[in-house]
Formats: structure tokens, C-alpha cells, sequence
């Protein structure tokens, strides 16, 4: 029940107000809310319109002039703030023929998922790896990393950031390197021949909570849920659905951002879902439809849609679809706040 507003008390929040205090009872119902209160909506973006975009600002600025040539996905009810959710950052990026995107390192932790494009590289801490459609390869808070392409076609990426978190938390860092590119100084798929076939050194010792694993390349991916496929155990609200994990431990593949990739077979539609985590959602196989609350998109691949939090779901897929999606879930469950809805599943 709201406190009534008289003028006694207006001249007493007048006059507390002067000392930087404010009265709690004024503010409450905006500050503990019955149920997830976000300005975050539903969008979907459309990659034919995005990537017209990207060849248009390839021509207008080159990736080391721009650092990262990317156009930001701003949700349209956080515009202005670089956000797509409350917690999370996404943008595309283009790396056409011959761009080199500068070294650098920021405290922010960052994935990529490649929407298009083969044989541009991305170079971690000293090891490089050339990217496919499909791959999720990580860059750690904190390491080096730069991007290339000595192809002849453009590449296109979704790049998802905790930016907003670092940034609420205070704790952003970043620096440039003195050379453009960093010095190669282990074998492609080091990391991956290492840690990717359930095998670990034997005197591993890590202090990063990130996977040790920076690119997990998606013929691999595909053939998980092709495996998957044949026990035919569906789940009512996500059809088949796999986390990206880290080896060492068994948790996220990051420490701040939950990252998913699920198949959805043609003809199917999921039961209703709602969670806390708003989730960025990106289609690389097949056609569908998503329904996020009295929204409905229709997508097909490469497009991208983002559901905010504690909104009901539902997936429809027209073909074969392969979604990949990441959000802040890993934060939330470390925190205790975590929490999901099957509705009638």
C-alpha cells in the first residue's frame, strides 16, 4: 500500500533531500518489484538489412582507423546505452579482405559466433584460428587478441560482450598493444587438441574461471546434436539444447555469459517458457517462428532476436533450425536469482 502524499511529508522528503537521503517507503514498490521489471523488448534484426549496412560502412571506414568495425545491436527500449539486454552487449562485425583489426585487451570478456564467411582469423593470446559459420570462439577478459583476413570474401560475426556488467561493476580496463598484430606462437587448435577430447594434462592448474578451449569449431557442434538427435529425447520447451562448457570444471564456457546452441526439428514447437535471463538468440540453419509474449517473428538464417527476461517464449521450426543463444545466466545462478517457467510443459 502506497504511502499518501501530504504536505507535511512532502516538506519533510524537501528537506532530507538536501542531505542526499531519501525515504525508503517512497520508492519501494520501484526498487522490489513482484516480478522482473525491465525496459528491455523484444526485437528481431534482420542480417540481409545489417549486412547491407556493414559492406556500406566498409567503404566509408577500415578496421584499424574504426579498432572494431561493428554496428551495435541497441535494444529499442535501452537506445542509446550500447545494450542489447540490461547485462549484455552484441554487435556485428565485418572483416573484409585485408582488414587487420588492432590488437588490444580489455577486462570485458567477449564470444564470437560467425554468421558468414570462411578463413578470417582470430588471434588469442598467441595461438590463431581460422573461423567457419557456425564456430564460438571466446576471448577472455584480459587477453590479447586481434583479427584478420587474408581471404578473399568478407567475414560477418555477432559479438557479445558483458560490457554493460563491467561497466555497473566499475571494473573496465583496457589497453592497445605496440604492434598491430600479435606474434603467432602456438599451432592452430593447440587449445582445442589440449582440452577438447575429454582429456586434460595431467598438471593442469588454471586460475581463469573462462574455458581454456577459445574456438569450438561447429562441425563438432553440429555432430553433438546430430548424436543427440538419435536418442530422441526432446525437451517440451527447447527441443534439444546444449551449453557450451569448460572442460576443467564442467560450468559455462565464460564466467559471465551462459552460451547455448539447440536444434529445433522441422515441425516442432516448443511449450511455453520464461526465465530471468534475457537471452540474445542467433539462427545459423533453417527457418521458424518465435513468439515473445504478444510478439511474433518470423526467422530464418542468420537473423537474430533477443527475448527479455521473464517474457513467455515459444519456438515453431519450419526446417531443421539451429539456434545459437547466450545471456547472463551463469551470473544469476551464482547468485542465487536465477529462475525459469515451463508454463504447462
Amino acid at each position: 500500500m502506497a504511502a499518501v502524499s501530504t504536505p507535511e511529508r512532502e516538506a519533510f522528503y524537501k528537506k532530507i533531500h538536501g542531505e542526499n537521503l531519501t525515504a525508503l517507503w517512497t520508492v519501494m514498490s520501484d526498487l522490489i518489484t513482484p516480478e522482473p521489471k525491465s525496459a528491455c523488448r523484444p526485437h528481431l534484426w534482420r542480417f540481409s538489412a545489417i549486412r547491407d549496412y556493414m559492406v556500406e560502412a566498409g567503404r566509408l571506414i577500415t578496421a584499424k582507423e574504426a579498432e572494431r568495425r561493428v554496428l551495435i545491436l541497441e535494444n529499442p527500449g535501452l537506445r542509446g546505452q550500447s545494450k542489447i539486454t540490461t547485462s549484455l552487449y552484441a554487435g556485428i562485425q565485418m572483416v573484409i579482405p585485408g582488414d587487420i583489426a588492432p590488437a588490444h585487451r580489455h577486462s570485458q570478456s567477449a564470444l564470437r559466433f560467425v554468421l558468414e564467411g570462411t578463413g578470417a582469423f582470430t588471434t588469442v593470446d598467441g595461438e590463431r584460428t581460422l573461423m567457419q559459420a557456425g564456430d564460438f570462439v571466446i576471448t577472455p577478459s584480459m587477453t590479447l587478441h586481434d583479427h584478420g583476413n587474408e581471404t578473399s570474401e568478407p567475414m560477418f560475426w555477432l559479438d557479445g560482450l558483458d560490457i554493460p556488467l563491467v561497466q555497473f561493476l566499475d571494473a573496465s580496463f583496457a589497453e592497445g598493444a605496440r604492434d598491430d598484430q600479435q606474434k603467432v606462437a602456438r599451432p592452430a587448435g593447440d587449445s582445442f587438441s589440449r582440452y577438447g577430447h575429454n582429456l586434460l594434462p595431467v598438471d593442469a592448474k588454471r586460475s581463469s574461471r573462462t574455458s581454456p578451449i577459445f574456438s569450438y569449431p561447429y562441425a563438432h557442434t553440429r555432430d553433438a546434436l546430430e548424436q543427440a538427435r538419435r536418442r530422441d529425447e526432446w525437451d517440451p520447451c527447447h527441443g534439444l539444447k546444449l551449453k557450451f562448457s569448460n572442460p576443467c570444471n564442467g560450468d559455462y564456457a565464460m564466467p559471465t555469459i551462459g552460451t547455448f546452441i539447440q536444434l529445433l526439428p522441422r515441425g516442432f514447437s516448443t511449450a511455453r517458457y520464461r526465465s530471468t535471463d534475457a537471452t540474445v538468440f542467433a539462427a545459423i540453419e533453417g527457418r521458424g517462428r518465435t513468439r515473445i509474449g504478444e510478439h511474433s517473428f518470423e526467422w530464418g538464417p542468420r537473423d537474430l532476436f533477443v527475448v527479455p527476461s521473464w517474457q513467455w517464449m515459444t519456438h515453431e521450426a519450419s526446417e531443421d533450425a539451429v539456434l545459437f543463444s547466450f545471456s547472463d545466466r551463469p551470473v544469476q545462478e551464482k547468485l542465487d536469482l536465477f529462475r525459469e517457467d515451463r508454463g504447462n510443459a
